[in-house]
């Protein structure tokens, strides 16, 4: 029995034990195995995260693929952004990496490329189609073999960037992938590295490795505080978002960082274009603007954004979860280590502190990502009562949900993707006027489900 929950919108993710137990595992590399081959493609990159489950999927998933003709690249222990530099530099068929992110221990999955493209949506429910009947291609000679792109990975990323001064940098990778290579490469680069939790643990003994909550970021902001240092840069289970606090030990969430990369783009490529998504601060936008970008709001989702990104040629691109893009002297993709890098380069060529660059950005009032249950089957219709309830009073911006925009700020109510739930965030520019946002969508948005669930 596979479970179809598990196939999500951007990946496959389940219990590793029970959900993931090897018949599944064999079936969905089966499936994958199907796309590869119906697409043309030869070679695969696999990697895998450090949880006690993944040498065992990886294992079976790579014996799977070669089953069917592929030749399987098998990079070990790696950070989910290796496995995407492998396909991007070296032009590979795909690559899968084995992976549950940020989730708790018993969990795992995967992450499947075809070609340099993350599978996402549909194409994510296309294996789980062929995972449960089929068909499959004939079994021909594959192989497995080993490589270790760890050197390559980083001495690329050292030959495109330049630290000008010694800064002191706290790293804290949450026992994930990112301790293999974060520390390191800083170190290479010239700045003094404390670590925090870089050893690779995939039970996550310290903290839950999401540096998007606040709470996880506790140790790493009190390590900053007690050793001076000049940021601290977190990073999730695999690598692939970040966190950063700045020298006071404040919090620069994903659309306030992705603005810092943004004005240091600019000023080398004026007109540049920049992207974020709907959860971003208002701010974002008109700073870009005014620093003569061109910004474009877009869908939530780093599969989305990352397409979008190369559609338009836009030189970067970020959310506010920390996934952060550059198709500047970069590929593409998202890479929390390579953005702590360009972090690093910014302020190490400039006398400003971190701080003085998080002074500098307008300041609002927003909310954090807030989540309420609504279900799968009304979740939507929630959101197009709120849409078309606010479109005939005021003006809304409607690519991913529905963001009404008020006159001092905006309140943004989307259908996650992930979850039985509706996404809500507000800001504006004052505390009273956010609470008066605030009160006057929750309130539509209560009616909106008392009526959807009668």
């Amino acid at each position: 029995m596979i479970n179809e929950a598990i196939f999500r919108e951007y990946d496959i993710r389940g219990l590793a034990d029970s959900e993931l137990a090897d018949p599944v595992v064999e079936r969905i590399a089966m499936a994958a195995a199907a796309i590869y081959v119906r697409e043309g493609k030869k070679e695969i990159a696999v990697g895998m995260d450090g949880r006690p489950s993944s040498p065992r999927i990886k294992r079976l998933f790579g014996r799977t693929l070669a089953r069917f003709g592929l030749q399987v690249i098998d990079l070990g222990l790696v950070p989910t952004p290796v496995v995407y530099y492998a396909a991007f530099r070296h032009q590979l068929g795909g690559g899968v990496i084995i992976t549950a992110s940020h989730n708790p221990s018993e969990y795992n999955g995967f992450k499947v490329m075809l070609g340099t493209a993350a599978l996402y949506g549909d194409q994510v429910k296309e294996i789980y189609r062929l995972a449960v009947s089929g068909p499959f291609p004939p079994e021909a000679p594959g192989g497995v073999r080993e490589q270790d792109i760890l050197p390559e990975y980083m001495q690329y990323i050292l030959d495109n960037i330049q630290l000008k001064k010694k800064l002191r940098v706290v790293v804290d990778a949450g026992n994930g992938t990112g301790g293999i290579t974060a520390p390191e490469l800083y170190r290479r680069l010239g700045a003094e590295v404390i670590p925090l939790y870089c050893d690779v643990d995939g039970r996550f003994p310290n903290h839950h490795p999401d540096p998007t909550v606040a709470g996880n970021l506790q140790d790493m902001i009190a390590k900053v505080r007690e050793s001076g240092a000049d940021l601290g840069i977190g990073l999730d289970g695999d690598a692939d978002r970040i966190g950063v606090v700045d020298n006071l030990g404040r919090i620069l969430w994903g659309d306030q960082l992705l603005l810092i990369f943004a004005r240091d783009i600019l000023k080398d490529h004026p007109g540049a274009t920049i992207i974020s998504e709907v959860k971003a601060s208002e701010v974002f936008y008109s700073e870009v603007r005014r620093l003569g970008g061109n910004p474009i709001m877009w869908k939530a989702g780093h599969s989305l954004i990352k397409k979008k990104l190369f559609e338009v040629n836009a030189l970067a691109a970020g959310e506010v979860s920390g996934h952060v893009f550059f198709n500047d002297k970069w590929f593409g993709f998202d890479d929390a280590v390579y953005a702590g890098a360009r972090l690093l380069e910014i302020l190490g060529a400039t006398d400003a502190s971190l701080a003085d660059m998080f002074d500098a950005i307008p300041k609002v009032c927003n909310t954090p990502e807030i989540r309420i249950d609504a279900g799968d089957d009304i979740k939507f219709h929630v959101v197009d009562e709120v849409r078309e309830h606010f479109r005939k009073i005021l003006p809304v911006i409607d690519i991913d949900g529905a963001r009404v925009q008020f006159p001092r700020g905006w309140a943004l109510v989307r259908a996650s993707n992930t979850q039985p739930a509706l996404v809500v965030r507000y800001e504006a520019d004052a505390p009273e006027e956010l609470a008066r946002i605030q009160a006057q969508v929750d309130a539509v948005i209560r009616l909106a489900l008392a009526a959807a669930a009668k």
